[in-house]
This record gives C-alpha cells, structure tokens and sequence, in this order.
C-alpha cells in the first residue's frame, strides 16, 4: 500500500501542481513493453501495450507503472498462469515501477533525437533497485517516442527459479520499452 501511495503521488501530485504553474507534462498515450528470456531448453517473449508514464521536461523527472499481469504472448496459457503466480507473484505484487530523473540537461521540447540515461528505482517483484537506464528519445516537441532496451536480473529482485525448470527460464531478463508521449 505504501508503494501505491507513492506511485499516486509521483504520477498525479506533479499534475496538479504544475497546471498550477502551466508546465506541459509529457503523458505516456501508447507504450509498450517487451520481455525476452533466452534460456538453453526455452524461448519466452511476452509483450504489454498497458504501459503508463509521465515525463516533466522542467524537472526532468519520469515515472512508469505497469501492471505485470497484462503481459501476453506467452507459450501457453499455463506458462503465463506460471509466470503471474509462481515467478512474479502478480496478486501481491501487481505493478512494475520506474521512477527518477534523467541525467542529461537536455530541452526535451526542442525537436531533435536525444540520447539520455535515465537514474532511478525500479521495482519489480516488491524489490526496488537504484538503475541507470540508457534511453533514445525522439522529440517532435509536443510528442516524444521513448526507446529503451536493459536486462533485469532476476536474482536481483528475488524473483527464484525452481530447479527443475532452470534451464528454461533465464536468469537474465531482456527488456524492451517504446512508448509515445503527448503533451
């Protein structure tokens, strides 16, 4: 609940406070997020397009929300069933978040291509992790495109593999977030 709180804040305090200054916040109107585990016996790819964020361009603050359970695109029902109660245990921990402030001192409305590195929590599985993310934005000035790609280790966020499945789940998770902003 904490952690819900502090995502509201995060995503809908700075709404209000800069209509209140008439600042032009950046809203996430399509974002999408893949997921890659290459392991020796298994190939799992999943996508989400229920990515939600906001970007201040004064600030340079973002924050992202996904909720784990909208992920698709599995090999079967039963290894999606798998991955949402077993690995991700998605009823306790509903939401992946990724919050913080881009490093570079960069005017995002002025069109152009960027490349920024974006520092911050991200959470998933519960466990929060300080991350440095390397990002390409794409500015049109009212419109941003967002691309980025990382790996998660698994381990790092306490998210365990059964010994019996080892093999088909890597341990190293390849991610993949493209998103359009509108202002």
């Amino acid at each position: 609940m904490p952690k819900l709180l502090f995502l509201i804040s995060v995503l809908i305090l700075p709404v209000t406070s800069n209509m209140l200054r008439g600042q032009e916040l950046y809203r996430a109107v399509d974002g999408a997020v893949y997921f890659k585990s290459d392991a020796p016996l298994e190939l799992i790819e999943a996508e989400s397009k229920h990515l939600k964020g906001l970007i201040d361009p004064v600030k340079r603050t973002f924050a992202f929300s996904l909720s784990v359970s909208t992920f698709k695109g599995f090999n079967s029902p039963l290894q999606q069933e798998h991955f949402n109660e077993n690995y991700m245990e998605s009823s306790k921990y509903p939401d992946a978040t990724f919050s913080g402030k881009i490093i570079e001192d960069v005017d995002l409305s002025v069109p152009g291509e960027y490349t920024i590195r974006a520092k911050g929590k991200l959470s998933v599985h519960g466990v929060e992790q300080e991350r440095i993310i390397k990002s390409t934005v794409v500015s049109k000035g009212n419109v941003l495109l967002v691309k980025a790609v990382f790996t998660v280790l698994l381990a790092e966020h306490n998210i365990s593999i059964p010994r019996i499945v080892y093999q088909k789940i890597a341990e190293e998770i390849q991610v993949n977030v493209e998103a359009r902003f509108s202002s």
